[in-house]
């Protein structure tokens, strides 16, 4: 159920806005269809959540289609141009360069970079955010960068985990687990992934797979013996999109 300023509203209503059979359009109705209730302060905290939710997923697709390398950390690379590469393996923002820029330059150059999956999925985030804010608003609330997986984040990149959610939205973050994880391949203990509908997700170096595919390429990785498949978790992993429409208001204000 969706909630605006406390009122409910109809689904027809919110749809009329967006093609049939959009991303937009099956967010909503998932929203709908659903036991919770999501409550917004108003119709544009709606738009802005489903405008970004929708740009994760372009985004995903938009690294599956390119030349960016699965590394780990200790190999990973990036463009010297607009980063500092870390001795943990991580990408530091230049100064002297716009954080908007840097990012953009992961999907125009993507053969100069590498990392991993977890990394990857914050490259998404940040790359749907350049999307949808004007970049001066993107520069100012992101002024300083340091990709490495979950550590170092923006305090405005504001991330929440989900456990045992029941509503799979697309955008969401999806960990698949790998329990019985060969300990040569480390790196194969799971994958970040972001749902992109229809069954399919995007994990960096995997590509755009169903869960069957991606828990097949993970069980090509476990140890001898291995008597556990790999499988989906439960939860979900969400940018906080109430806090980051706030904040954006605040600055626009």
């Amino acid at each position: 159920m969706i909630k605006i300023s406390d009122s409910t509203v109809s689904k027809n209503e919110l749809m009329k806005g967006y093609q049939i059979n959009s991303m937009e359009n099956k967010i909503i109705n998932k929203l709908f269809l659903s036991k919770k209730i999501y409550t917004y302060s108003s119709l544009n905290e709606l738009k802005f959540q489903l405008n970004l939710q929708t740009n994760i997923c372009v985004s995903a697709k938009d690294m599956s289609k390119s030349n960016l390398l699965f590394k780990v950390f200790r190999k990973s690379k990036c463009n010297s141009k607009y980063w500092d590469h870390t001795n943990e393996g991580g990408f530091l923002l230049k100064k002297e360069v716009k954080p908007s820029d840097a990012i953009k330059d992961i999907f125009i150059n993507s053969s100069k970079y590498g990392t991993e999956c977890s990394t990857a999925i914050v490259i998404i985030y940040y790359k749907a955010l350049v999307n949808v804010l004007p970049e001066k608003l993107f520069n100012k609330m992101f002024p300083n960068i340091h990709l490495l997986n979950w550590h170092y984040l923006n305090e405005n990149l504001y991330i929440e985990e989900f456990r045992d959610e029941t509503d799979v939205l697309m955008g969401d973050c999806k960990y698949f687990k790998n329990p019985d994880v060969n300990p040569l391949t480390p790196q194969w203990q799971g994958e970040n992934t972001i749902y992109l509908g229809n069954g399919t997700y995007y994990g960096h170096g995997l590509g755009v797979k169903n869960t069957e595919e991606i828990i097949k390429s993970l069980n090509k990785n476990r140890k001898i013996a291995a008597k556990q498949s790999a499988f989906l978790l439960n939860s979900a992993t969400r940018l906080n999109y109430k806090h980051l429409y706030d904040e954006c208001s605040s600055i626009l204000i």
